[in-house]
């Protein structure tokens, strides 16, 4: 086991975990509920962390998690079905529910 990093709360530490074990690096999340005694111990010993369960699969999980923080930059499109504008993060027309083309 080797510890990834340190999640700023239970929630995103469990989506880090989730999308982890999801891409074939075994995670767990550790110190779940250390937060209430944050004050007792530092503030910054009671987050919760993430574990990767094969130390030598550690650096690839961090990169993955690295890769999950930045956007993704895809340009803005127009839906070819009623003309609406979407940003670049749209899949689907939040208008009429057509799929973004696969050129754009």
């Amino acid at each position: 086991m080797k510890r990834l990093r340190a999640a700023p709360n239970l929630v995103v530490a469990t989506m880090w975990a989730d999308a982890l074990n999801a891409a074939g690096y075994p995670a767990q999340v550790f110190s779940r509920y250390l937060s209430s005694i944050a004050g007792e111990i530092p503030p910054d010993q009671a987050l919760p962390t993430v574990w990767v369960m094969d130390a030598r699969q550690a650096l690839a999980a961090l990169a993955f998690l690295d890769a999950l923080e930045r956007p993704c930059a895809s340009p803005p499109w127009i839906c070819t079905g009623c003309g609406e504008r979407h940003t670049g993060s749209f899949s689907q027309c939040w208008n009429c529910g057509a799929q973004r083309p696969a050129d754009s």
